[in-house]
């Protein structure tokens, strides 16, 4: 019981990091990247659709994004998307691709940029305590209810407080990397 509800905590933490790092990519260095358009969606014919769905991505250049529909009544609707995002893209359209032109990061940028990524590690690092004090409740509840002594109890908490640990250490390295990334001119 104890090993069943540690092993599921730590599948639900090792997939928490893993969004975090997926919320890091989303940030924009001094490079153009088309993970930064993974969380961009569009509203086509009414339903909210991932870009990646509607059209390719490219990165031909170091700081130059095509974006080319693969349904050019979607482009006006995927140009709007673009401008209306916390990114801040403004793509310019010839009538067949968006191009978005990344210019350098001022530094008032990049430490936008790093208040974001900080922002970010925190709601992970939330949400891994929040799957901490679950897994302590219902440890509680087994030691309440008798299924287990207090002392395995004791052992089994120590065990979630390593794990919670390591998580949020896991977390606060993925974010001093992507600090150091975007500071880095």
């Amino acid at each position: 019981m104890i090993d069943d509800t540690l092993l599921d905590v730590e599948d639900k933490m090792d997939k928490a990091v893993g969004v975090a790092k997926d919320e890091f990519s989303s940030i924009r260095t001094g490079q153009a990247s088309t993970a930064m358009f993974a969380k961009i969606t569009v509203d086509y014919y009414g339903a909210p659709t991932p870009l990646q769905q509607l059209a390719s991505i490219s990165t031909p250049e170091p700081r130059t994004v095509l974006i080319a529909p693969f349904d050019k009544g979607a482009m006006k609707n995927i140009e709007a998307a673009l401008r209306a995002g916390e990114m801040g893209f403004n793509p310019s359209n010839d009538g067949n691709v968006l191009r978005i032109n990344m210019p350098q990061l001022t530094e008032e940028r990049r430490r936008e940029y790093v208040k974001l990524a900080r922002h970010k590690a925190e709601e992970a690092r939330v949400t891994i305590r929040n799957l901490r004090r679950k897994a302590k409740d219902e440890l509680d509840a087994l030691v309440k209810d008798g299924a287990i002594g207090e002392d395995e109890g004791m052992r089994a908490e120590k065990e979630l407080d390593s794990l919670t640990k390591k998580h949020v250490d896991a977390i606060d390295a993925v974010l001093a990397h992507k600090e150091d990334e975007l500071l880095e001119v």
